[in-house]
């Protein structure tokens, strides 16, 4: 068995990379199991908050070097609907800030956050998985997949919905599938979206443009898993022609600049973040569809009180990693519960075929265009201001 170190983070994730340079940020001896994966085609919209965080934390330099502003949202309802919300357009310059976040490619943002770890030098990364992982008295084993073993009294569980750091703490998650999925993919588009993320509603779910720089955008389409799988088995031509009818063709051309991907959605939730000195960050933790840009913004939010916990206990006590588990659970119990609220609220609301949950959520636009003090509100829930 190899020497114990002070801290184990395993999962290779953008959350996972974020994670082990914090937790090798507060002094500790770290390992990181982070195992090879292909490439992540996916884009993350990240709030201001998490953007400042990135920039403090080392993780990125600029984030123009990276990403495309977004200083507007455009919401259109396109549901046939009885009763439908107005079409809504949310400026950053009404929260008194230039932008609402950044939206990244998470290829090159991992590439960053693997610059800002290989200059850490309490900080070693291997490229290997956990196979198990054991309690031994105040310190958990962890096997590597290559069969070698660490030990360490602190855990950090960044290793997706599956994980094992989760289920060896005895951490009980609930997990929930939907019927959509959504489908990814890099567009050309005969005219700019600008710094806009426009989200046209339909009734299975959201088809939304994210800017990505000139006249290029992400688009993120929820829908059916049977209408996406039909669509991309349609082939292109038919897959740009439904492209156009679902952004009302107010684009002009539409070219694919990268392959179609579909993810199958689901929520997970977590009854602790933390506990016996092992911590959850990430997707092992939290899962939600990508509505409200919430997921890396959340990980994030994980991995800055992961570092806050480390800080606050005094760690020349025998249990000091169960401290830190402890007191990482406290921290994050209301940010998770009420920002996995706001999203399922969201969702719920975009399939709602009810005339009462329509209106609701019609007059809730409606009081959000023209009340700048409950856009403001949202504007700070949105963002995962505390």
């Amino acid at each position: 068995m190899s020497a114990p170190v002070q801290a184990i983070v395993v999962g290779g994730g953008l959350a996972g990379v974020a994670a082990a340079v914090a937790v090798a940020r507060t002094g500790l001896e770290t390992v990181h199991l982070a195992p090879t994966a292909p490439p992540d085609r996916r884009t993350s919209a990240l709030m201001m908050p998490s953007v400042n965080y990135l920039l403090s934390a080392g993780l990125i330099d600029a984030p123009e070097a990276l990403g495309h502003a977004l200083s507007q949202i455009r919401i259109i309802d396109s549901t046939p609907r009885l009763i439908r919300a107005p079409e809504t357009l949310f400026d950053s310059r009404d929260a008194g800030i230039p932008a609402f976040g950044w939206n990244f490619a998470n290829g090159p943002l991992l590439e960053s956050f693997h610059a800002s770890a290989a200059a850490l030098p309490n900080l070693t990364v291997r490229p290997v998985g956990a196979s198990a992982v054991t309690r031994d008295g105040n310190d958990w084993v962890v096997r590597q997949s290559d069969g070698v073993s660490l030990r360490a009294p602190l855990v950090v569980g960044a290793d997706g919905k599956k994980s094992m750091v989760r289920s060896a703490a005895g951490l009980r998650a609930t997990e929930r599938q939907f019927e959509q999925s959504a489908l990814v993919c890099d567009l050309d588009l005969g005219r700019s979206i600008g710094s806009t993320s426009i989200e046209f509603h339909y009734p299975k779910g959201p088809f939304t443009l994210v800017p990505a720089g000139g006249n290029r955008a992400n688009l993120v389409w929820i829908d059916d898993a049977k209408v996406l799988a039909d669509a991309q088995a349609e082939g292109s031509d038919a897959l740009l022609a439904r492209f156009a009818e679902k952004s009302q063709r107010l684009f002009g051309s539409i070219a694919l600049v990268s392959p179609t991907v579909v993810f199958p959605l689901g929520v997970l939730s977590v009854d602790r973040a933390g506990a016996d000195g092992i911590v959850l960050a990430g997707e092992s933790c939290h899962a939600f569809p990508p509505i409200g840009a919430q997921g890396l913004n959340l990980g994030l939010r994980d991995v800055a009180d992961i570092a806050r916990a480390i800080g606050s206990v005094d760690r020349s006590r025998a249990d000091w990693a169960v401290a830190i588990s402890t007191d990482y659970a406290r921290r994050r119990a209301a940010d998770l519960a009420r920002t996995g609220g706001m999203v399922d609220t969201l969702f719920r609301s975009l399939l709602a075929d009810m005339i009462p949950a329509q209106a609701l959520r019609a007059g809730g636009l409606w009081a959000l265009k023209l009340t700048p003090f409950l856009r403001k509100q949202a504007f700070a829930l949105g963002m995962g201001l505390r």
